[in-house]
C-alpha cells in the first residue's frame, strides 16, 4: 500500500514560494536568498535584471524572470512547481499518469507534454517558444547544442544525489532565490520535527533503515548512501545497515531474490518500478527468506510509492516522504 501523510503541513512549499513572490513584488526589491546558489550575481526578480548561472555546460547569462519555462526531467519539474512556477512544457515519466502522481493535479494541469524524458520532442519544445530550458547533462547533454538554439538551457551535471545543489541552480535560473530560501528553511524545520518525533537524534541513529527497489528487468536494489532517498534518511539522522556500504559508487547494492535477506534492517521501505511480477517483487516478498527477516516479523516493512520515493527528486516530494517516514516509524 502507499502510505499517506498523518498530518497536513501548515504551509506547502509552493504556497510559501508564492507568498514570497508577492512580498517581493510589493517591496519592489531584489531577491535575497541563500548564497549557495550557482549564479555569480545576486539577481533581482525585476524584468531588467541580469545574472550569470554557472552550469555543467558553462556559464549561461539570463535576463529577468523567465515566463515560458520548459523542463525535461522530473527533478526540474518538482523544482519549478515547488518555487511556484508552472512550466509551459515538460517531458513525461514512464508512468501511466505521465507526470508523476504525487504532484497535485491542479499544478500540472495545462502543462504541455513534450515527449518522453529521455527522448524529448525538440520540435514540440521549440513550438512553445520557451525563454528557459531546465535539464541535466546526464540526461540531455548530447542535445545541448540543439536545445540552446531554442532557448537558454541550464543543465546541472547530474540528477538524484546532488538534488539540493541542483535546486539552487534551478532557483537561480528561475530568479527565485528568496523563494528557495523559504523552501529550504521549511524543509529543515520538517526534518527537525520528524527527528524529534522519532525520539531524538540518538534514537534515530540507532534505527537502521533500508530502502529496497524492485525493478522490472533488473536485479533488486538495496539503496546505498549516495542517492536522493539516502540524503533524506541522513537528514533525519536514521542509521543505515552495513550492507549499504557495499553499494557501487554509493548508489545501490544489487541482489537476486535468493539474497534478499541481506536487506534486513530495523525497518525496510520498498518500492516497485514496473510490473510487480516481472520486477520479482511478488516472488521475493512471498519467499521464506523475506518472511524470516526481522523487519518483516516485527511489522516494520512498508510498501511506498515509487513515483514519490524514487522518481520525484525534489523538495515537494521530500516533504511528503518526511511525513510518511514519521507515520511509519512511530507506529
Amino acid at each position: 500500500m502507499t502510505l499517506r501523510s498523518s498530518r497536513p503541513r501548515a504551509r506547502t512549499f509552493a504556497a510559501a514560494s508564492l507568498t514570497a513572490a508577492a512580498a517581493l513584488t510589493l517591496a519592489a526589491c531584489g531577491s535575497s536568498g541563500s548564497d549557495s546558489g550557482a549564479g555569480s550575481d545576486d539577481s533581482a526578480s525585476g524584468s531588467g535584471s541580469s545574472r550569470t548561472v554557472k552550469t555543467a555546460m558553462g556559464d549561461v547569462k539570463l535576463t529577468g524572470t523567465p515566463e515560458r519555462v520548459v523542463v525535461l526531467d522530473t527533478a526540474e519539474l518538482d523544482s519549478a512547481l515547488t518555487l511556484g512556477v508552472k512550466p509551459v512544457g515538460a517531458t513525461h515519466a514512464d508512468v501511466a499518469s505521465g507526470f508523476l502522481g504525487y504532484l497535485p493535479k491542479e499544478q500540472v494541469a495545462g502543462i504541455k507534454d513534450v515527449g518522453r524524458m529521455m527522448t524529448p520532442n525538440l520540435e514540440a519544445v521549440a513550438a512553445l517558444k520557451p525563454d528557459l530550458i531546465l535539464t541535466s547533462k546526464v540526461r540531455h547533454g548530447d542535445k545541448y547544442a540543439e536545445l540552446s538554439k531554442i532557448a537558454p538551457t541550464v543543465m546541472t551535471e547530474n540528477t538524484g544525489y546532488p538534488w539540493k545543489e541542483n535546486f539552487q541552480v534551478h532557483a537561480e535560473a528561475l530568479g527565485k532565490k528568496a523563494e528557495a530560501k523559504m523552501v529550504t528553511d521549511d524543509y529543515a524545520r520538517h526534518v527537525t520535527d520528524v527527528t524529534t518525533a522519532l525520539g531524538g537524534k540518538e534514537k534515530a541513529s540507532a534505527t537502521e533503515v533500508n530502502m529496497v527497489r524492485f525493478v522490472e528487468g533488473a536485479d533488486i536494489r538495496i539503496y546505498g548512501k549516495k542517492n536522493y532517498i539516502a540524503t533524506i534518511l541522513a537528514d533525519v539522522g536514521l542509521g543505515r545497515p552495513a550492507v549499504t556500504d557495499k553499494a557501487a559508487d554509493g548508489f545501490s547494492y544489487d541482489v537476486s531474490p535468493e539474497k534478499i535477506d541481506l536487506a534486513d534492517a530495523d525497518a525496510i521501505f520498498h518500492a516497485t518500478y514496473g510490473d510487480p511480477k516481472k520486477a520479482k517483487e511478488t516472488q521475493t516478498t512471498g519467499s521464506g527468506l523475506w518472511k524470516n527477516m526481522d523487519a518483516v516479523k516485527n511489522g516494520k516493512v512498508f510498501a511506498v510509492d515509487d513515483q514519490l520515493w524514487i522518481q520525484g527528486i525534489g523538495y515537494t516530494a521530500a516533504d511528503k516522504i518526511l511525513s510518511e517516514l514519521r507515520t511509519s516509524l512511530t507506529k
